[in-house]
C-alpha cells in the first residue's frame, strides 16, 4: 500500500479529524524524543486536541524548557550541579525507556491488526466468503462436510476412550499382580 501525499488542508469530519490528531500527536512527540536523545536537545511541545484537551512532551521536563525560555536563559550553564547532572541522566533513561515502550506498542499493535486479519480470515469457509453468503448448493456442501467431521470426531473421541479404558485395565491388572 505505501504512503501517500495528502493535501495539506482541515479534516472535515471531525471522528476522523481526532484520529489524525492522535496518530499525528504520536508521531510528533516520538520525533522529539528522537531529536532530544539524538542530540541532547531541550524539547518542549504544547498541543491541544481539536475537543480542547492539552497534551505535552518535554525533556527533560516541560517546565524546565518554559522556564528557560521564560527567563530568556538560552546559553547552557558551563558547569551544572551535580544533583542536575545526574537528573539528566536520569532523564535521558526515562526517555531511552519511553521510546523502548512506544516501539513495544507500535509492534503490538501491528500484532493485533495481524490477529483481526487472521480472525476474520478464519470466518471464511473455501469460497472465501462468509456463511451468509453462500448460496443453497455451497451450504449443503459445508453441512455435508461438517456432518463428516462430526462423524470423524465422535469415531476418534471411542478411539480415545478405548484406548483409556484398554490402559485402566491394563494398569489394573499390573497392580493386581503385583499384590498377588
Amino acid at each position: 500500500m505505501g504512503r501517500r501525499k495528502i493535501e495539506m488542508a482541515m479534516v472535515k469530519d471531525s471522528s476522523s479529524r481526532q484520529v489524525t490528531f492522535s496518530k499525528r500527536r504520536a508521531g510528533l512527540f516520538k520525533k522529539a524524543n528522537e531529536l532530544a536523545i539524538l542530540c541532547a536537545a531541550q524539547i518542549a511541545i504544547i498541543v491541544s486536541s481539536p475537543g480542547g484537551k492539552p497534551f505535552s512532551y518535554g525533556h527533560p521536563s516541560v517546565e524546565a524548557v518554559v522556564q528557560r525560555f521564560l527567563n530568556e536563559d538560552a546559553r547552557p550553564k558551563a558547569s551544572m550541579p551535580a544533583g542536575q547532572v545526574g537528573s539528566q541522566t536520569e532523564a535521558e533513561k526515562l526517555a531511552q525507556q519511553l521510546d523502548d515502550i512506544v516501539k513495544q506498542v507500535q509492534e503490538e499493535k501491528k500484532r493485533g491488526e495481524m490477529l483481526d486479519k487472521a480472525i476474520k480470515a478464519s470466518g471464511k469457509n473455501k469460497y472465501g466468503k462468509p456463511i451468509n453468503e453462500l448460496n443453497l448448493h455451497e451450504l449443503r456442501e459445508r453441512k455435508q462436510s461438517m456432518e463428516e467431521l462430526q462423524e470423524k470426531l465422535k469415531r476418534r473421541a471411542n478411539e480415545i476412550e478405548a484406548s483409556a479404558s484398554l490402559l485402566l485395565l491394563s494398569t489394573t491388572v499390573v497392580k493386581g499382580a503385583d499384590h498377588a
